[in-house]
């Protein structure tokens, strides 16, 4: 048994902002909290907020998860996060050959078992997307759902599973028996109509892969998928706070148009981030970086260099956001996402909860990250 007294002298623990909180950690969890400051073994000085989730990481650290995914692999994309606050992600594999998404898999398996930091499951955004919607990914990948995607899908020993796909592409049978697989079915690169988007949650999908990107937008005669998804107030929906995929206003207006806990920051990050890489490889393309902007050879956006740090900064001084608020976005309102309310043990510094914890500091910069009561 290992214990730990952490002296938090600001402390957010996911609803309230206290002073002077001592947590008793045993064996990575929180077991008991009390104000004795006089025995400890960390003392923090900064603000100490629950550790941020990220649903939507394609790399990081120079590493992208696509090209030959392994635990190595896992790990140096967490380590480029964990910089910057993120304490659980899903690893996201975009569209891809079924041999990968089978690697992938694989991959996922071995960290689950292993118990690696950081990593609760896989997201795959793709293959089953629309053409008209692609955005960055491969054309000639994207494919009707399959058997051999089937077997993929349908393991148990890769943690939570999440699918982004075109309700255009996927009957409302296949996005049901994902649900009933316990897979999060998340609708995105979707050309869809409103009727379409509604069907399939009805059908159970519960969740809108980056907010207004790559989706058929809100008009007068047609609301389309982002109508469909300000309009549910029982979908979640992820957003990438970088001022270059979402307009501020459009992120204020989503914000104020869902239910608390409707909407939660995600990356979408590439290898980029943790680096100052200019240029890295795409499929058969390369992609540029410039001033923390993604483009493609063929001009679309490539995904975000945004880190989770930067999106709560963004969110709270650029959306005017309060900070509490912005806080939840990053940590309680994903993990109550992935997980059912009477499950989740990340999003909240509380007994009972995982000791995921980031110091911040004054400019919400990262001083430390701690995963399972370690700094990470």
């Amino acid at each position: 048994m290992t214990q730990l007294r952490f002296h938090a002298k600001r402390l957010f623990d996911g609803q309230n902002f206290i002073d002077d909180q001592v947590l008793t950690i045993i064996d990575g969890v929180i077991r008991a909290i009390d104000q004795n400051i006089n025995d400890v073994d960390i003392k923090a000085v900064g603000l100490v907020v629950p550790g941020y989730i990220d649903l939507q990481v394609n790399g990081g650290g120079g590493a992208l998860f696509n090209d030959s995914p392994s635990v190595d692999k896992l790990k140096i994309i967490m380590a480029a996060h964990a910089k910057f606050g993120t304490t659980a992600m899903m690893p996201t594999l975009i569209t891809d050959k079924i041999e990968v998404m089978t690697q992938a898999a694989d991959a996922m398996a071995e960290a689950i078992s292993k118990k690696t930091p950081g990593i609760v499951g896989i997201h795959f955004e793709g293959p089953h997307l629309s053409l008209a919607k692609k955005g960055t990914h491969c054309a000639e990948l994207i494919r009707p759902i399959s058997d051999a995607e089937w077997q993929v899908f349908s393991r148990k020993d890769i943690g939570q599973v999440m699918v982004t796909l075109a309700p255009e592409t996927v009957s409302t049978e296949d996005i049901t028996r994902m649900i009933e697989l316990g897979i999060k079915v998340c609708l995105g690169h979707t050309n869809a109509d409103y009727a379409t988007a509604q069907k399939a949650v009805d059908a159970g999908a519960t969740g809108f892969t980056h907010l207004f990107n790559a989706m058929s937008s809100l008009q007068g005669r047609e609301p389309g998928v982002v109508g469909c998804a300000l309009l549910n107030d029982n979908t979640h929906c992820g957003l990438i706070v970088d001022g270059h995929h979402v307009d501020y206003a459009s992120c204020q207006l989503a914000i104020k148009a869902k239910p608390a806990g409707g909407v939660f920051l995600v990356t979408d990050a590439m290898p980029s981030v943790g680096t100052d890489i200019k240029e890295f490889p795409l499929y058969d393309r390369t992609v540029y970086v410039e001033n923390g902007k993604l483009t493609s050879t063929t001009g679309e956006l490539a995904g975000s260099s945004l880190n989770m740090a930067t999106a709560v900064k963004n969110t709270h001084l650029g959306l005017n956001i309060p900070l509490d608020e912005s806080l939840r976005m990053a940590s309680l309102y994903p993990a109550q996402y992935l997980y059912a309310n009477n499950d989740i043990i990340r999003g909240e510094l509380k007994v009972g909860m995982q000791a995921d914890m980031v110091i911040l500091n004054e400019d919400f910069t990262v001083f430390e990250t701690w995963i399972g009561g370690e700094k990470f």
